[in-house]
């Protein structure tokens, strides 16, 4: 699947009464009899076996790694799932009940699940499947600002404005894509990335030129370039720094787990913050200026108080793999999700969705997530 089946966008306004248990998102063309994807994930490459047959220590069969804990039950996917009816209620701070959810933007392919906004109230997609990074506009318009992103996945942007995202390509890497283009870090312990298993997930960047990533553990990659592995126990995906830089979240399965920051970016007294109540396992994260913490599931995106107390969820459409806050005034809400209708009615899972809802809470200001 390529970039040229981007489909036709739908203005925001086209949909700002959209019930969504009955989609009217555009639907996707057919897929041709042999698609050749531009991008291939690491775990995918032919090349794999003969790379990692040079690991120092190899990582288990496909779907471990270096010390990772056992996965998760695995919650319902989104894409396997049509649109559904949901009733958002009041979360007092966070969003006033009969909010719905608007429409904005759909393409097939594997689409990155690190969305984040940007300082003109658009936002950033990375996307797997051609290797590229796509902007929508204020009113929903795609461009396409970085390629050759060598299989790009979740996407993360400083305080200081530098942009950093996850290459899953063959010898994977937390790469740099702005101001300049360049490897922040791409060996463990002597070893490539790939040695760990798996692919690099989620990230999360800090002040300082670093930043902190999942691959099935906990990892930090330092601003010169040196990964140090965190954490016992924990499958990690989604992962977030707070507004002060001085706790790390990371979901775990239906759990949330925290650990504190030392000023030298190493991590201590991980523990369990909170946990989620409104089925299915966290995916991504974002907060907001209050330092509530906000996660993604299949049911929809759970808040969850700074102290660590459940507030509640915002059902969606579908289920929901990446959140950010956006639009000019950081108040508008943003979910990617898995999953979308093609010309012929059928649902196709090699998609993403983009949705976008009003909130009362506003995101952290400080940085792009």
């Amino acid at each position: 699947m390529t970039s040229k089946w981007i489909l036709m966008v739908a203005g925001s306004l086209l949909f700002s009464t959209l019930v969504l248990s009955q989609e009217r998102a555009p639907n996707l063309p057919p897929a041709p009899a042999n698609p050749r994807p531009a991008s291939i994930s690491s775990p995918d490459h032919p090349d794999l076996p003969e790379l990692l047959a040079s690991c120092t220590v190899p990582p288990p069969p496909r779907g471990g790694g270096r010390g990772a804990a056992p996965a998760p039950a695995p919650a319902a996917r989104a894409a396997t799932q049509g649109p559904r009816d949901y009733t958002i209620t009041d979360i007092p701070g966070v969003i006033a009940a009969g909010q719905q959810w608007v429409f904005l933007w759909q393409e097939a392919g594997n689409n990155g699940d690190g969305i984040v906004g940007s300082d003109d109230g658009g936002l950033l997609i990375a996307q797997n499947d051609n290797s590229e990074v796509v902007k929508l506009d204020q009113d929903g318009n795609p461009s396409v600002i970085y390629r050759d992103t060598r299989t790009g996945g979740s996407l993360s942007i400083n305080s200081n404005g530098e942009v950093f995202i996850v290459q899953r390509a063959l010898r994977s890497a937390i790469f740099q894509l702005a101001p300049v283009r360049r490897i922040l870090a791409d060996r463990y312990q002597g070893d490539v990335l790939d040695c760990i298993g798996g692919n690099p997930n989620d990230l999360t960047a800090d002040s300082k030129g670093g930043a902190y990533f999942t691959q099935g553990g906990v990892y930090h990659a330092d601003p010169n370039g040196v990964v140090t592995r965190y954490g016992e126990g924990i499958r990690g995906n989604g992962i977030v720094l707070s507004a002060n830089e001085q706790i790390l979240y990371v979901t775990n399965g239906q759990t949330l787990a925290a650990f504190d920051v030392e000023p030298d970016g190493s991590l201590t007294n991980q523990r369990e913050f909170a946990t989620l109540d409104g089925g299915g396992n966290g995916d991504g994260l974002a907060i907001d200026a209050e330092g509530r913490i906000y996660v993604t599931s299949n049911p929809g995106v759970q808040v969850i108080s700074p102290e660590g107390e459940y507030l509640g969820i915002i059902p969606t459409p579908r289920g929901v793999i990446s959140v950010a806050f956006g639009g000019t005034d950081k108040r508008t809400l943003f979910v990617l999700a898995r999953g979308a209708i093609d010309t012929e009615g059928n649902e196709v899972r090699n998609a993403a969705q983009v949705y976008s809802i009003q909130m009362r809470a506003q995101g952290y200001r400080g940085r792009a997530k």
